[in-house]
């Protein structure tokens, strides 16, 4: 039972709710120097600190039982360089707001994933990505970083000014200090033609590369439990914006699927032998095409609560890998409501990216939060380490350090930086123990 202490102080849950922590203090720093003050202070009561800004990672990366820096206050444009094309932002600015932002600017964000409610620095943190086998994963478009480090010290990172540390800070994982600004390199602002279907997952298999590269950003959703994908395939494009009728939207995006999806998914948890007949209802929506700002295509709307767990694996493991994970499916025998996510994003030079090294693939699984899920995704995540699997930072997995090590070549680099930057692990939590092992 707790003491009266813990009882009194404030509670913090992630998006999905599955993660909780009680902090010593919830800490809104609007400036830098907050920031610095906010490490200080923690330095010298012996406590730790990590930041959290939309609670949108799955895993406990956030949690603290000391001072919790709640970054939705820190959440300005500071500069944009229209010549270079690059914008000077605070940590705390959500993706949605950054994208909105630029825009006024005639910029974009060269890729996005389909959720843009996450931090900037949440988001980079953890190698969050979108798709397309040309670009890279979001960390990768950062060109500067300005960070706290465990004594309050400001350093800031490049590829020219402290190369070392820009090699592992923009994917961060929070181990390595109190992120304050990121510097991004953008585009020109660009519009996306979209086309949305149904396609048979095995036709599909059968055009794989024809399809990821044929296309600037290309995805599919297997539905489990039929033989059919919802793909995606977004063409970049300066033709004016078509967009869908406003009652084809609202249809889809809300009334399908967000509220229909979730209503499947409130029966599935009383009657889980219905959730095979209504998935196989998901592909059923037909063909969509039209052109909008490329930000308004990336993300979509995500009202209904899920686990997720998401492995990268190297492009050519990807077949071989949904195969098994479809086997998987159809062994189990558990009915699963949410459809299996593909992607494919560009290799990166950063050293625990799950991109670092090589072109990739990304397989994704999710489970309504009231559905168990241990057993799908265990076996989901063995598939993966057979085939080099590296698990996204911010989503379910079981790995640890002894685990994790032997699948990122820079492994031992981004420990030394760590060591040099939190010697005493102020930035450190149980997760942080798990993956990387103490400082």
């Amino acid at each position: 039972m707790p003491n009266a202490r813990s009882a009194a102080r404030p509670l913090w849950r992630n998006w999905a709710g599955n993660q909780h922590c009680s902090p010593h203090v919830i800490e809104r720093p609007t400036d830098e120097s907050a920031l610095i003050d906010v490490v200080t202070r923690a330095a010298e009561a012996g406590r730790r600190v990590k930041a959290v800004g939309a609670g949108h990672s799955f895993t406990a990366a956030a949690c603290t039982d000391g001072h919790l820096v709640d970054l939705s206050g820190y959440d300005q444009v500071l500069h944009v360089d229209r010549e270079r094309a690059r914008v000077t932002v605070q940590a705390g600015i959500t993706l949605r707001r950054l994208a909105a932002q630029v825009h006024k600017h005639g910029l974009a964000m060269e890729n996005l994933g389909d959720i843009a409610y996450q931090s900037i620095a949440g988001a980079t943190a953890t190698a969050t990505h979108g798709t397309g086998a040309r670009f890279g994963n979001i960390a990768s478009r950062i060109t500067a970083m300005r960070l706290i480090d465990g004594s309050g010290r400001i350093v800031a990172c490049s590829a020219d000014e402290a190369p070392d540390v820009f090699a592992c800070a923009r994917v961060g994982v929070g181990a390595l200090g109190l992120v304050s600004t990121v510097t991004l390199q953008c585009v020109p602002a660009f519009n996306l033609h979209a086309v949305e279907e149904p396609r048979l997952v095995d036709e599909i298999l059968d055009e794989l590369d024809v399809l990821v590269d044929g296309s600037d950003h290309y995805e599919f959703l297997w539905v489990p439990g039929t033989r059919w994908a919802l793909t995606k395939r977004n063409t970049r494009t300066q033709d004016a914006p078509r967009p869908r009728p406003r009652w084809q939207a609202f249809r889809n995006d809300v009334l399908i699927d967000n509220l229909g999806f979730g209503a499947m998914l409130r029966v599935g948890r009383h009657r889980p032998h219905l959730i095979p007949a209504v998935a196989k209802r998901l592909p059923s929506t037909g063909r969509q095409e039209y052109v909008e700002r490329s930000d308004r295509v990336f993300a979509t709307p995500r009202w209904v609560r899920f686990l997720e767990m998401e492995y990268a694996v190297p492009r050519e493991a990807f077949p071989a890998a949904l195969a098994e994970v479809r086997a998987l499916v159809a062994r189990l025998g558990v009915p699963i409501g949410f459809p299996v996510e593909c992607r494919f994003v560009a290799g990166d030079d950063i050293a625990l990216s799950t991109a670092s090294g090589y072109d990739t693939a990304y397989i994704a699984v999710h489970t309504d939060v009231a559905m168990p899920h241990e057993q799908y995704f265990t076996g989901v995540e063995q598939i993966m380490m057979g085939h080099g699997g590296r698990p996204h930072w911010g989503k379910l997995h079981y790995r640890n350090a002894a685990s994790l090590a032997p699948a990122y070549p820079r492994w031992d680099e981004f420990q030394s930086i760590r060591a040099r930057l939190d010697p005493d692990g102020r930035f450190a939590n149980p997760y942080t123990d798990r993956v990387f092992g103490p400082v």
